[in-house]
Order: C-alpha cells, then structure tokens, then sequence
C-alpha cells in the first residue's frame, strides 16, 4: 500500500478546511441529498462527502455503508487531493499498485471502483471529495464524470452557504451589530455599483443585473455561432408568498430575503450563466449551452439552497424552465417559462417545472 503524500500547502490546507467549522458537526439532509444523488448517477453502492484532515479522513455523509471516518493513511481521497483539478478515477483497486493491499480493498467494504471530485475551497484548496465507490470494478463515462464535478461544486456551494449561516449566526446575537453587517454590506454594492452607466443595468437591492441587463444577455445567449445554433435555458424563479413575508414580517424583512436570494442566484450561476432581477420577487436565471435536463438539476440544487438561507423563518421558491427553441423569439421562450412556472405554483409550490 502506496500512503498518500500531504500538499505542499498542506498548512494553508487545512487553516481553509478548519474555517468551514464543519468536522465532527452533525448530518445535514443538504448534504446528504447531493450523496444521494452521486450514488444514483454514477451507479455505485457506495458514495460520500469526505472531508481530509490530519490524520484521518472524517465523512461529512454516507451512503451504503456505515462509517464515521478512517485512517488517512488508507484513504483513497487523501491520493484524489493532491491532483484538486482533476477527478481521480481507479476502475480496478486490486489492479493499481497504490491500493491493491489497502485495507479497504482487501477487507470491508472490498473496494474495487472508486471516483473521487475534489472539493476546492473558494482560495483553491482542496479541502475532501465528494466519492463514489463499489466493489465491482467499472468504467465511468464521460457524462457521468461532468455531472460528479458538477455535485461536487454544488457541495462547495452548500459548504459556503453553511459557513455564511454560522457567520450570520453568531452575529444576530444583538440585533445592532446584525443590522450593521447588512448596513455594510449594502454599502459594499452601493460602492462596486458606483459607475452610473453600470447602476442603469443593475438592481440596487440585489446588486443582480437588471431586466433590461438580462434581455440583452439573453438576446446574445441564442445568438448562433459557427451556423449553429446555441443551446440555452432561461428559468423564473418567484419567491412564494412573499407578499405574506411582507404583511407579517414587514417590508425590511422582504427587502432582506430579496438581498439575501440575490447573493445565493449570484453565486449559484457564477461562471455558468447568469441571474437577473426580474420585477418584484421574481428573478431570472439564463443558463447558456446547458440543456433542459441539466438546467433541471442546477435549479434543484438552487430550490434546495434556498431552504438552507438563514433567514430565521422558511423561506421557498417556485422555478419554471424553458429550453430556447429554433425559431422562437426570446420573449417566447421567456413566455414558455413563466407558463412552467405558473403551474410550479399551481402544484403546489417549492418546485421546479419543465415547458413542454
């Protein structure tokens, strides 16, 4: 058995892993929904988010077997951080001279097939994988190792939003210094937002682009390249009951639930797209060369991040998904979506629905 070596920045490593305040914490359905979901991907009997420190590799969620941690000198995932930007792929354990003799691969639970996606923090360390594992050797296809990378962004995304919930936690102990975070950080926007030709497409509450913003990134998002034409998704996301949020807990509060959607639609769609305040409590997701069925999944993951805000009263959306169509206008394809979203509430709300 080969031991993994430590990262060079391995002290830098872990000060970022330990910021996350998340060994030894408790389950969390957030997490365990995305392991759920690798496991059923990948078509493996075994997955889960693990986290690297010290000594010793610590699960953060599992499925298909029952373990808290191990030995980080016999974990798999300790090999799968030293390369954070590539998934590390063994089809064979008992074939590969860095695991044949692990303890896992000859005893409980008989590894053979593992798939590890480095979790990266947002300064570029890894801090664990997200893993899926059995013990039959496989081959993993091209698709599903994009949709494995892909879950694993979207536990770093659950990750930041956990840390930011502690973070606004620990202030709410007296609610001036809370108000002050907010006060700051909305001066923050007022200040990246200075220039007035930038101000005319972006909305002051949220700091998102604005509908204007969004009909000519859209307009560009189907424009053909090459003779061909793009592949785009755009989706409507409305806040439910928000005119109850502000009845019962006032305008201030309705006005932070739609700062606080803001900076999640921000990140959520950072580098693969982008989000725009629509009007009100309704927003806009544009999701360029993505196709429906991915685009389906990105706007789970975002309903799901939107229950985890720590907004000290339950918050949910609704998400209607329209696919662009050949020949259609992007007012149509806007048009199609917001149907799909119509019946999002019809049925009952906290969903997504897909337009024909």
């Amino acid at each position: 058995m080969i031991k993994p070596d430590k990262p060079a920045n391995e002290a830098q490593r872990l000060d970022a892993l330990y910021r996350y305040r998340i060994l030894d914490s408790e389950r969390e359905k957030s997490f365990d929904d995305l392991v759920v979901i690798a496991k059923a991907v990948c078509g493996t009997s075994m997955a889960a988010v693990t986290l690297i420190d010290v000594e010793r590799q610590w699960f953060k969620s599992i499925q298909g077997i029952d373990a808290a941690e191990n030995l980080r000198s016999e974990s798999m995932c300790g090999h799968a951080i030293l390369q954070p930007r590539e998934l590390m792929v063994v089809e064979d354990a008992r074939q590969d001279i860095r695991f044949h003799d692990n303890p896992v691969v000859t005893g409980d639970p008989h590894v053979r097939f593992y798939a590890g996606a480095p979790l990266i923090s947002s300064d570029g360390l890894p801090l664990g994988t997200l893993c899926v594992f059995d013990p039959t050797p496989q081959h993993l296809a091209p698709d599903k190792a994009e949709a494995l990378a892909a879950l694993s962004r979207q536990v770093m995304l659950v990750m930041e939003l956990r840390r930011f919930a502690l973070d606004i936690q620990s202030h709410m102990v007296q609610r001036d210094d809370y108000e002050r975070l907010l006060s700051e950080y909305h001066d923050v926007l007022l200040a990246q937002n200075a220039d007035l030709t930038e101000q005319s497409r972006t909305d002051a509450l949220t700091g998102l682009p604005n509908r204007r913003a969004m009909a000519a990134a859209l307009q560009d998002a189907v424009a053909s390249a090459d003779g061909q034409p793009r592949q785009t998704c755009v989706a409507l996301v409305d806040i439910d009951h928000f005119k109850h949020i502000n009845d019962f807990q006032g305008h201030a509060t309705g006005d932070r639930v739609l700062a606080e959607l803001g900076v999640l639609l921000r990140s959520h769609f950072a580098g693969r797209g982008l989000a725009a305040r629509y009007g009100g409590e309704e927003f806009v997701a544009l999701m360029p060369d993505v196709d429906l069925r991915t685009a389906e999944l990105q706007c789970e993951f975002l309903r799901m991040a939107v229950a985890d805000l720590p907004l000290g009263f339950p918050v949910t959306v609704s998400i209607g998904v329209a696919q662009h169509q050949a020949g259609e206008t992007t007012d149509q394809t806007l048009a199609r979506a917001d149907a799909a979203l119509y019946r999002a509430k019809a049925n009952g709300r906290d969903r997504v629905e897909l337009a024909p």
